[in-house]
C-alpha cells in the first residue's frame, strides 16, 4: 500500500518561516516524492517547487523564488521545502507528490505524479 504524507504545517505570522518534510512509503524504488504543491481556498491546485531525484534539477514558482528552498534526503526517501519570509499570499494546503518511474528530473505540472499527500495546512497570518 503506497502512502504519501506531509508535515510540518502550522500557523505563522508574516516575515516567519517553516519546513515541511514528505515521506513515502509502499512506492516502489523510484516512487520517490519530487513535486510540492499547493491549493487556497476557491483556488486550483498550483506547482510551488519540484527537486529530482539527484538533486540537479529544480524549479519554483516565481512568486517564490528566494524564499522557498526544495531539498531532499533519498536516504530517508524524504523530501522537504523550507520556506522563509512566508507571505499571507502562501496560505494554503500543501500537498506532496511522488512519480512512479525512473526519471531524474522533475516538473511542476500536476499530471506527472501518481501519488499525493493528504496535504498539511499553512497559514500565514498579516
Amino acid at each position: 500500500q503506497v502512502q504519501v504524507a506531509e508535515s510540518g504545517g502550522g500557523t505563522v505570522q508574516a516575515g516567519g518561516s517553516l519546513m515541511l518534510a514528505c515521506t513515502a512509503i509502499g512506492v516502489t524504488s523510484y516512487g520517490y516524492p519530487t513535486g510540492w504543491f499547493r491549493q487556497a481556498p476557491g483556488k486550483e491546485r498550483e506547482g510551488v517547487s519540484c527537486i529530482s531525484w539527484s538533486g540537479g534539477t529544480t524549479y519554483y514558482r516565481d512568486s517564490v523564488k528566494g524564499r522557498f528552498t526544495a531539498s531532499r534526503d533519498n536516504a530517508k526517501n524524504t523530501l522537504y521545502l523550507q520556506m522563509n519570509s512566508l507571505k499571507p499570499e502562501d496560505t494554503a494546503i500543501y500537498f506532496c507528490a511522488a512519480i512512479n518511474f525512473p526519471w531524474d528530473s522533475c516538473s511542476m505540472s500536476a499530471a506527472v505524479y501518481t501519488y499525493w499527500g493528504q496535504g498539511t495546512q499553512v497559514t500565514v497570518s498579516s
